[in-house]
């Protein structure tokens, strides 16, 4: 059975594309200052907020390879790096002998901690400067419906 295409609109088309240019864009640059003005890739960055957003700086490892997208494959190899630094540490889960913890480390705290003035810096720099408090409402409220129904179907 052939599928009708529900082909964009010229506006739909010109507000996806300026979407991804300026997402593309915006993630382009910030994941240069943190590589050049913290030595912080932005994998690691994104791993190292995961686990400082929970107060006890641990989260199951598929639980983390969900929030960020990640197949298991790319967790287990960025995660084995980010060990071998001395960034996070692996704790095996007693409940679950398949499970395990993916725990930050005294290292990993502190790398964050001196990236994050800047990353901050960066976002408002680059981006919340730029937009009006109703804009960032409205596109807190868009993003928020679009995660909602991504949240709903399955990858």
């Amino acid at each position: 059975m052939e599928q009708t295409v529900r082909w964009l609109t010229a506006e739909e088309q010109h507000a996806w594309r300026s979407f991804v240019r300026m997402h593309e864009r915006l993630m382009g640059r910030l994941s240069r200052l943190l590589q050049t003005e913290s030595n912080v890739s932005p994998a690691d960055f994104a791993v190292l907020v995961e686990l400082t957003d929970v107060p006890d700086g641990r989260r199951r490892f598929l639980d983390l390879a969900r929030a960020l997208e990640w197949e298991k494959s790319r967790m287990s190899h960025h995660i084995a790096r980010m060990m071998k630094r001395g960034l996070v540490e692996r704790d095996e889960c007693p409940e679950d002998g398949r499970g395990a913890f993916v725990v930050i480390t005294d290292e990993g705290r502190a790398m964050i901690e001196a990236a994050a003035p800047r990353h901050v810096e960066a976002v408002r720099e680059l981006f919340l400067d730029n937009v009006t408090p109703a804009e960032l409402r409205l596109l807190a409220r868009i993003s928020e419906r679009v995660v909602e129904k991504l949240d709903e179907e399955p990858a």
